[in-house]
Formats: structure tokens, C-alpha cells, sequence
């Protein structure tokens, strides 16, 4: 093999998993006969082929293997059938912060988790100010990583881990990783090891950063491989699978495009009363909301809406049924408008996310979490969320009786 070459052949894997386990006299005694152990298999009979300087995308929802096998390739667990070959230095960003000590400060802990990645403390202290300058934690090195938030501590781990010298990384969701701007940053560092011909094998939910990284996808559902190919094909098979599913579990971990296609968004945009496209607002000015919308051979859509805010609480919500607008069932793309006298929105930032469904809202056939996003500051008094919109009148007490 090629340094930078990875080869699945026929990899399963099992795990015996417990309904509750005993852990005294008391629980064995209590639990007799209820306790029988259930063989759960998280790979079955996985192969393929990765090449060097290739960047592979693994999609599929919760529970389809993804991890297990980042997990087999890196060789922290074994396949309980089949067998695992890759050649050269492995990176793996799977748990960042996994390592670290509490107690101990980040530059203490930058040497730690460094030589648990296998790196000499020489090379360590070589990148040491490169490491803490691309966590952004200059002010923040000498103190214990116990009094850093979760970010802080992912930031660290993810920059320990970006500046080995491996051959193949693999990734596991980091592109949850702290703010968009650092996110950001770590797209970067991703692309260039790839641009410097290192292999990269990718676990993400967010379909984007799937085909900006990888030209190619492996689709696992249920522990086997259903598909593997150009990764935009791999992306539109896995939203099929979560196209009767109106509230996926992984949109917690960065899923916010999904559907079975029959219909589509082709975008979204919010007009302010001048005539031009906008995402900022004073409160109580006119706006129209435009939606570009495709669909052919299925009877109208129901479009969806919700607002929320950036806690992600909703904050309204609507559907319109488009058979009411006019839509037939031989329409192509359409324009659908929403015009409103006046924001009802007083001030902060919000989400508007977009749905097309079939008629029972049940089915999607396109779903977007941030098709906009927009700014709302207050044109008058008012504060929090909603704006209060009506008329007040004083009038005189009525005589009394």
C-alpha cells in the first residue's frame, strides 16, 4: 500500500449490550432472567477502497455507523469481522478535548494531549505558540482547563490535533466546533492539508461542508454501505431517508437541509418597501417575503414557515396551502410573495426557516432550517421580541349610577 491508502474489507462490527447493568448482589438477584445480553451490530460487512490524497465524506443518520467506523479506521476499536489496512500517520479529530486534565492548565494540557497523540515533546514546544495562537486562547493558557467553557476546550483540542504531521486525518462533526469564524479557520486548515495531498475521511450532517471537502461520499444506513459515489448523489439519497421525518434528531448535530426532492426551494429573499433585497430592518416598516418554488408531476405543495430566534425558540409560525395561490398540478418554478404592512418583530436576530410538504405536511420534500437569516433593530420604544401594533385611546369615566 501507498502511504495516505485505506482499505475496509468486509468490516462488521458487534457489541453486547445490557438492558440495565448489575451492579450488586442485590441487582443480580432482583434482575434474574431480565438481564440477557443483546448482540447490537453497528458495521456489517463494510468495504471500500480510499486512495491517497482523497477526501471522503461519511453521511448517514444516528446510529448508521459513521463513528464505528472512523473508530475501527483509527484503530481505537477492532472489527469484530473483517479487516482494516491504511498506511501512514493517522490524525483523528473524533473527541476533542478527550484527554485533557481538568486540573491542569491548557499549556500543560497542550503537552499532555500532544504526546498522547504520539508527538515528542520537541516538536510539541516547537508548535506550541502556533497551537495556542490558532485557539485563540493567549490570555487563557495558564489557567485550568476547568474553568474553560466548552468551546474553549473543543478550540484547544482541535488545534493540538490540526498541527500533527499525519498522512490521514479523520474528522468526526468538527465543524461544531466554536464560532463561525473559527469555524471557518478550521475549514481552512482542512483544505490545506488536503491541497498538500494528505487523505481526509469526513463525518458530517451538514451537506455543505460534505461536498465543499469531499468529492466523493460513503452512505451508511443501518450499519451497511448504501451507496457510495459522487458525493451530491450520496447527499440527496441520505435527505430522501429523512423525508417523513419533520423533526430529525440530527439536526442538533448541524443537519439543516433534507427532503425527497419532488419539490424544491430554489431560495428565499425578504424586499423592503424601496423595492430592494434586504436582511436588515427598523421595526414596523413594510417588508415582502419572495420564495422560489419548484415542483412538477405532484398535486400543490404546502409551504411552511417558522421563526424563531437565536435561543431557537419559535417565535411564529404558518403554512400555506400553494392549491389556494393558483397552483396546478402542471406548475414549473413559481414565485410565491408574502407582503406585511408592518413588521411585527420589535428587535434581535432571527431564523426563518422554509418547508415544502405534501398536503398532509407530513411528507417533506424540501426543508430548510436557515434559508434566511435576518436583523430587526427597533424603530421606536420598543423592546424584546414582538412589537406591540394598535391604537391607544383615552376616554372620559362614565358618570356613576
Amino acid at each position: 500500500m501507498d502511504v495516505g491508502e485505506i482499505s475496509v474489507e468486509g468490516v462488521s462490527r458487534g457489541f453486547r449490550v445490557h438492558a440495565r447493568e448489575a451492579r450488586t448482589l442485590k441487582d443480580l438477584v432482583v434482575q434474574r432472567g431480565r438481564t440477557e445480553a443483546q448482540d447490537v451490530w453497528a458495521l456489517n460487512d463494510v468495504s471500500a477502497e480510499i486512495g491517497r490524497g482523497e477526501a471522503v465524506g461519511l453521511i448517514g443518520r444516528n446510529g448508521s455507523g459513521k463513528t464505528t467506523l472512523l473508530r475501527v479506521i483509527a484503530g481505537i476499536i477492532k472489527p469484530t469481522a473483517g479487516r482494516v489496512r491504511s498506511e501512514g500517520r493517522i490524525g483523528s479529530l473524533l473527541e476533542l478535548g478527550a484527554g485533557f486534565h481538568l486540573d491542569f492548565t491548557g499549556r500543560e494540557n497542550v503537552f499532555l494531549n500532544g504526546a498522547i497523540q504520539g508527538l515528542r515533546r520537541a516538536d510539541i514546544k516547537e508548535r506550541f505558540d502556533e497551537i495556542v495562537a490558532f485557539a485563540e486562547l493567549e490570555n487563557a493558557i495558564d489557567r485550568p482547563v476547568r474553568t474553560y467553557s466548552s468551546g474553549m476546550t473543543m478550540r484547544l483540542g482541535f488545534a493540538i490535533a490540526a498541527f500533527l504531521d499525519a498522512d490521514i486525518l479523520l474528522l468526526d462533526e468538527v465543524f461544531a466546533v466554536g464560532d463561525e469564524a473559527f469555524q471557518r479557520k478550521c475549514f481552512g486548515r482542512i483544505f490545506a492539508f488536503k491541497e498538500a495531498g494528505g487523505t481526509i475521511v469526513f463525518v458530517s450532517h451538514d451537506a455543505s461542508a460534505v461536498e465543499r471537502l469531499c468529492e466523493r461520499s460513503v452512505f451508511l444506513d443501518g450499519g451497511r454501505v448504501a451507496f457510495d459515489g459522487p458525493t451530491r448523489e450520496a447527499v440527496t439519497r441520505y435527505r430522501r431517508v429523512l423525508a417523513d421525518d419533520s423533526n430529525p434528531s440530527e439536526r442538533g448535530a448541524g443537519l439543516r437541509e433534507w427532503g425527497s426532492g419532488e419539490a424544491s426551494l430554489g431560495g428565499a429573499s425578504l424586499v423592503g418597501h424601496e423595492g430592494s433585497e434586504r436582511l436588515q430592518f427598523l421595526s414596523g416598516e413594510p417588508f415582502e417575503l419572495r420564495v422560489d418554488v419548484a415542483a412538477d408531476g405532484i398535486p400543490p405543495p404546502r409551504l411552511q414557515l417558522e421563526l424563531r430566534d437565536d435561543a431557537g425558540a419559535l417565535v411564529a409560525g404558518h403554512a400555506v396551502d400553494l392549491r389556494a395561490l393558483g397552483w396546478t398540478n402542471g406548475s414549473g418554478p413559481r414565485a410565491v410573495r408574502f407582503k406585511m404592512g408592518a413588521l411585527p418583530l420589535a428587535d434581535g436576530r432571527f431564523h426563518l426557516r422554509l418547508g415544502l410538504t405534501d398536503e398532509s405536511g407530513e411528507h417533506v420534500y424540501h426543508w430548510l432550517d436557515d434559508a434566511l437569516v435576518f436583523v430587526v433593530y427597533p424603530g421606536d420604544d420598543a423592546r424584546g421580541v414582538i412589537r406591540f401594533a394598535g391604537t391607544w385611546m383615552l376616554e372620559e369615566n362614565s358618570p356613576a349610577r
